[in-house]
């Protein structure tokens, strides 16, 4: 087979989508039963609007065309009205749930348009069962199309060696829009003074929202916006953070609980979307909006940081067996293998 993968997202300032396309190609370039070609535009930001409908619909199919492939894996939840028969992973359906603040003509396009897309693809793959739900809901789809198929994590955050900082601080991971919900976090730090909060990932108008409301509840030096940071540097703060706060209220995967298991990082999360299902049991879940719930949790994990640290490494083998690269993309491959009419070998 020759695929085409659809790498966009992993140019420049790569979120949970680049991760996730950068992992999947090395795992499939690292097969003997495929011919993987990672189609992108390093010149193109992928992050405007007007770039991205430009890549999606009239240079991802050409290059797809070009580099005569059978197949395009849409990998980042868009795919184009014309070209090679594709398939495509939805990460999820947010912009038809928790979107309603952004533009229309972005709802519109990353919401019906989509689907639209969705229901002429050869096969489709959910990160979880929970965004196989909310796809199923929101569109008229046959179940036996939607293949739930978990993303991996990268070996690194398996090989992490935790040294956690004398000054304790919570790590955020993700971009600072507001389904992630850093506010109910931000506010938790009002009861633990000398508890710090670094957030982590590229910022929307919400971040200056948060801003104030930590300058609000006094705790603006204890807040710091790192914005992108480097794969070395992320790794570096999972390593001596206290413990992980993903507070989101719309999660299709969460890769920063997924994340923060591998490495063996104390977890709180929000128990809402698919972050119950990620963390396995592994995680203090608390409801997203409940803000004495959240300085409760910070309370807990800081008064037994080492029976957290504990906890943590016991889950890490189970988190590094069950988020392998090569388990997903053995399930992405034998979905290529039936969007193309193609049995599985021997």
């Amino acid at each position: 087979m020759r695929v085409g993968l659809d790498a966009q997202l992993a140019v420049g300032t790569a979120t949970g989508i680049g991760e996730f396309v950068r992992g999947l190609a090395e795992a499939l370039r690292a097969r003997s039963d495929l011919e993987v070609v990672s189609l992108a535009a390093p010149w193109l930001d992928p992050w405007r609007f007007d770039r991205r409908v430009a890549w999606d619909q009239a240079l991802l199919p050409a290059s797809a065309l070009r580099a005569r492939c059978e197949l395009l894996h849409c990998a980042s939840g868009t795919a184009p009205l014309v070209g090679a028969p594709y398939v495509v992973t939805v990460h999820d359906v947010a912009w038809l749930r928790v979107q309603q603040h952004a533009r229309w003509y972005a709802r519109a396009y990353f919401g019906r348009f989509a689907l639209a897309r969705y229901a002429r693809a050869r096969a489709l793959m959910v990160d979880s069962r929970f965004s196989r739900d909310e796809l199923l809901e929101t569109a008229h789809l046959e179940p036996a199309a939607v293949s739930v198929v978990e993303p991996g994590v990268a070996a690194a955050f398996a090989a992490l060696e935790r040294a956690p900082d004398e000054r304790p601080f919570v790590l955020a991971v993700g971009t600072v829009e507001r389904r992630k919900n850093l506010e109910v976090a931000i506010r938790a730090l009002r009861a633990h003074p000398g508890l710090r909060l670094v957030s982590v990932g590229p910022a929307t108008p919400y971040a200056d929202e948060c801003r104030r409301i930590a300058a609000a509840c006094g705790v603006s030096g204890a807040v710091e916006f790192r914005g992108y940071v480097t794969p070395d540097e992320l790794l570096d703060l999972y390593a001596r953070c206290a413990f992980a706060a993903v507070p989101s209220r719309y999660e299709g995967f969460g890769y920063g609980v997924a994340q923060a298991r591998c490495a063996g990082v104390p977890i709180v999360a929000a128990d809402s979307s698919s972050l119950p299902d990620v963390a396995g049991g592994a995680a203090t879940l608390v409801a997203p909006d409940d803000e004495a719930g959240w300085s409760d949790a910070f309370g807990a994990v800081l008064a037994a940081r080492g029976a957290a640290e504990h906890r943590a490494a016991e889950d890490r083998p189970r988190a590094i067996a069950r988020f392998d690269w090569s388990t997903a993309a053995a399930a992405v491959v034998a979905v290529y293998r039936g969007a193309l009419g193609r049995p599985p070998p021997g």
